[in-house]
């Protein structure tokens, strides 16, 4: 282990940004830690000072108790990045580009690249390793990804959950992974980047699509039905995106689907449920005041499938046709119905 890098950097001061950070501390205490420098970006200031201060995130779950002298809390993401060797990206996926806008392609050369984002990049419907790959020549063997049913909220709480943590370079991926690792948190390896993040940004519009049906009135046995369906979706768009040899039964997909879909932490499923209600978009989002990648992955995973993969989707149309082309939800799910089995 003593090879592998010791200066790790969480960029993002959200919900999961809050949670990994906890995971990194908890493994920053241990008497053979091989962590010794952990840091932390946040994007205000002011957001940095209150956490030094007060020793928790003022607007993420604030029950974590943030450790400042184990964690270096800065809103400086250039002297981050600088410092650190593996940096985990946790910002929404929106705004990903934006917060890199001052990172050059030498910023990134030699580091590894963990991506904690469950989302497209909008503007060019690339998941988050392949976004490191084109704007910063991050080799593919340089990239992982963190996957499964894991809210930060029951992170927060110490309930016992499991991540995917995937990567091409076993070792690297093994000792990230055992970073990660504590009495709460157990985690797998997988070799499959490509399916774990897309199945992370399907599970999100699958997810919506739930709360949908559930502000609407659709019972219990309804929702069985449309998550059943809503993995064989997941699985024929997995594969013809990359046809690697995975098991969509696996934690890492299925898993991951059925807690963002059930889930009162979920916050796709919320963001349904009141669309399901009758709330508009631009409403729903602004009660919510925190982002649900659903609404974005929506209109990307569209136009990737109208225009490159032509695969039969109907249940991220629906969502579609709801969000995006303000179809009515009753009228749309009602018709949704007859398609499943």
């Amino acid at each position: 282990m003593k090879s592998f890098p010791k200066n790790i950097a969480v960029i993002g001061g959200g919900s999961w940004g809050t949670a990994i950070t906890k995971m990194l501390i908890e493994h920053k205490q241990q008497p053979n830690s091989t962590i010794e420098n952990l840091d932390w970006w946040v994007r205000s200031e002011e957001t940095a000072t209150y956490i030094r201060t007060y020793k928790h995130n003022p607007k993420y779950i604030s029950s974590v108790e943030i450790n400042s002298d184990i964690v270096n809390v800065s809103s400086n993401i250039k002297d981050v990045i600088a410092k650190a060797e593996i940096l985990v990206f946790a910002v929404p996926s929106a705004f990903l580009k934006e917060a890199l806008n001052e990172i050059s392609i030498e910023d990134f050369k030699g580091k590894y690249i963990v991506s904690a984002i469950k989302g497209l990049l909008p503007h060019s419907r690339q998941i988050v390793a392949d976004f490191f790959q084109t704007e910063f020549q991050v080799p593919h063997e340089n990239l992982m990804v963190i996957s499964g049913p894991c809210h930060a909220e029951e992170v927060a709480s110490e309930k016992l959950s499991y991540l995917t943590i995937a990567g091409l370079n076993k070792g690297i991926t093994t000792y990230f992974a055992s970073l990660l690792a504590c009495r709460y948190i157990r985690t797998i390896i997988s070799a499959d980047i490509t399916g774990t993040e897309y199945g992370a940004v399907l599970k999100n519009i699958y997810a919506v699509a739930s709360g949908i049906c559930h502000g609407i009135g659709y019972g219990d046995n309804f929702q069985a039905v449309l998550i059943s369906n809503a993995i064989r979706e997941m699985e024929s768009f997995l594969y013809k995106i990359h046809a690697h040899p995975r098991e969509i039964n696996h934690s890492a997909y299925l898993g991951d689907l059925l807690v963002t879909s059930y889930s009162q932490h979920s916050r796709n499923r919320t963001f349904g449920n009141m669309i399901g209600k009758g709330y508009s978009v631009k409403n729903a989002q602004l009660e919510m005041n925190m982002i649900a990648e659903g609404y974005y992955a929506t209109k990307s995973m569209y136009e990737l499938n109208e225009q490159k993969l032509h695969i039969e989707m109907p249940i991220a149309k629906a969502v579609y046709n709801i969000i995006y082309k303000n179809h009515s939800a009753k009228t749309e799910i009602e018709e949704l119905c007859n398609k499943l089995v």
